[in-house]
């Protein structure tokens, strides 16, 4: 069982906080964006064959897999600042590596170093959640979510007309400078967090996970070369399953896991991870589709003719749509609840993607696609983090959303394999070159409507706001969020933690414990001994205290049920835990 140190923000950071994580989220998705202009150059660039040259993407991919849940529990443990900057530094590191050579297994290397930036995600979110008033968390965390898409689609036409008027190494330095910056602004402006869950970090854990993603992910992105039905294809697949089991089985009997299986269980955490893939299916099929539409020429009687950069300028709206979206998310989620806003987003992607299909013949109309998917992708996006939030322990909320983002990253990676399949089968070959159709461009989007409807099926399946007779509460203003909050204590467990001698005991840790023995919540007492504890579910609970200097508490368990105040006092007789 793991535990916090504390259940909500311990203080007030600086208004320079949100800015600053949601600019190192963008400069990861410019690390990953930045090679898209040159993609099909890269055999010739790195004197290689196409086959060989796909892992420059592939390595970025499957480090960035792997990195993202452990980075997230070891911002858990040891300081999610910490961690953000050590990820951002070996990425820096990696784009260091990939600047100086054109070797490509360096190349492959200074990638593979670069895909561990994509823990930055889900610590920044970390970070935010145990930081910042739950009246600015909403909001926040939605832009932090964002911010991989922002980034991608501002990077795009900046890549772009960097690859096209200066050597294409220029790129790797930028986006070094990039994090050295990112780097600088946390250093100066983010402030560690206090809470640490306790427990030592499951190596075995993360060693079984890292291999079946690997063992997963690679026939994914390289089924194409070597065939779906192949001997290696198949075989990767079965040995996935096979680790990835066993790795569950494991991951059970651990006292502190890499990930919380049982929690990951919960119909609102689970439901939102499955949501989170087709997600990720449905943002990386319009960025498949349209730059290549756009740039292809005239005289094909589909393309529309641009050159890269200008292809670039008419895909960025759906990153700066994604962004303009956040303040937007925030009300609705107060008002509605993020289930919501994610099935609204979701709806909205549909209704692009419905429209998409007609609307191809033009370059305005691109620019329409964009910022309606935009919208979409950035309310559904947005609600992820908060649902996973809302249904976590403060003390597992790095690795839940470590997992949830590297749903999304399986998503766009089954995306870019079925969509590349479905282009490549429905290309004509014109002069030995094989040109996607416009066929095959409707296809596309008719697999991400269908991600999408199977997205909206799942997120019917989330757990909504409980019915209650009295007036909702909206954390729109401070005031508002104070009464959120004393409502909230409403339905839990408050009173003191007390020492032998009747003497109130500061900075206790007061952990609730449900009736099948896991951590439901924790905090830390106040100065004056009192605590406050809100309870997940109605049920029976137990309360546990220890304190330094003194023996463990006395703790009681009591049903919460009936939504009523409990004094708990922890001095008085009761059922013993040991610390």
């Amino acid at each position: 069982m793991t535990q916090t140190t504390t259940d909500r923000p311990a203080g007030r950071a600086s208004g320079a906080v949100v800015p600053v994580l949601a600019f190192a989220g963008i400069v990861v998705a410019v690390m990953q964006t930045l090679l898209v202009p040159v993609i099909k150059d890269l055999p010739q660039l790195l004197d290689t064959a196409p086959s060989n040259a796909t892992w420059v993407l592939t390595s970025t991919l499957l480090s960035g897999a792997v990195a993202t849940p452990i980075m997230g529990r070891l911002g858990d443990l040891y300081g999610k600042r910490g961690m953000l900057i050590l990820s951002l530094a070996v990425m820096v590191v990696g784009a260091l590596v990939s600047a100086l050579t054109s070797d490509l297994l360096l190349m492959i290397t200074g990638r593979t170093l670069q895909g561990f930036a994509m823990g930055a995600i889900p610590l920044g979110i970390g970070l935010m959640r145990d930081m910042l008033p739950r009246e600015k968390l909403g909001s926040a965390m939605a832009l932090m979510s964002s911010s991989i898409g922002v980034g991608g689609g501002l990077a795009l036409p900046a890549a772009a007309l960097v690859a096209q008027h200066s050597d294409w190494h220029t790129l790797y330095y930028g986006a070094a400078g990039l994090g050295l910056l990112a780097i600088a602004l946390t250093l100066l402006v983010v402030p560690e967090s206090p809470m640490r869950a306790e427990g030592t970090f499951d190596l075995p854990g993360a060693i079984g996970l890292s291999a079946g993603l690997v063992l997963f992910l690679l026939p994914i992105t390289k089924g194409s070369d070597w065939g779906w039905a192949s001997g290696t294809t198949l075989g990767l697949f079965a040995a996935s399953a096979v680790v990835l089991v066993l790795w569950g089985v494991m991951e059970l009997r651990v006292k502190a896991p890499l990930v919380d299986l049982r929690t990951t269980a919960r119909p609102a955490v689970l439901f939102t991870n499955l949501a989170s893939i087709m997600v990720g299916v449905s943002f990386y099929v319009v960025s498949l589709v349209l730059p290549q539409l756009l740039q292809l020429p005239k005289s094909t009687g589909y393309g529309l003719g641009q050159s890269m950069v200008v292809a670039g300028l008419l895909v960025a709206p759906l990153g700066l749509t994604m962004m303009f979206t956040a303040p937007v998310y925030a009300r609705l989620s107060a008002k509605y609840g993020p289930k919501v806003t994610l099935i609204l987003g979701l709806l909205i992607i549909a209704i692009g993607y419905g429209a998409g299909l007609g609307l191809m013949s033009a370059a305005w109309q691109s620019l329409v696609i964009s910022v309606l998917l935009g919208a979409g992708i950035g309310l559904a996006y947005s609600s992820l983090p908060a649902l996973i939030v809302g249904a976590v322990p403060a003390s597992e909320t790095g690795a839940a959303n470590g997992l949830n983002t590297l749903m999304r990253s399986i998503g766009t990676s089954v995306s870019s394999a079925v969509i590349g399949m479905v282009l490549a089968n429905t290309a004509n070959n014109v002069g030995g070159v094989e040109i996607p159709t416009m066929h095959g461009f409707r296809v596309s989007f008719l697999i991400a409507t269908g991600a999408v409807a199977v997205g909206l099926l799942l997120a019917l399946f989330l757990p909504g706001r409980r019915p209650s007779n009295k007036p909702q509460l909206r954390a729109s203003s401070e005031e508002d969020a104070a009464l959120e909050r004393a409502e909230q204590v409403l339905r839990g467990f408050r009173g003191r933690v007390l020492g032998a001698d009747g003497s109130p005991v500061a900075r206790a840790k007061v952990t609730l414990i449900d009736r099948r023995g896991r951590q439901a919540g924790a905090t830390l007492s106040a100065e004056d001994g009192s605590y406050a504890l809100t309870v997940p579910d109605r049920g029976s609970y137990v309360v546990a205290a220890r304190a330094t200097g003194h023996g463990p508490l006395a703790s009681s368990a009591t049903h919460a049920g009936d939504e009523r105040p409990v004094d708990l006092d922890l001095s008085l007789p009761g059922e013993t835990v040991p610390a």
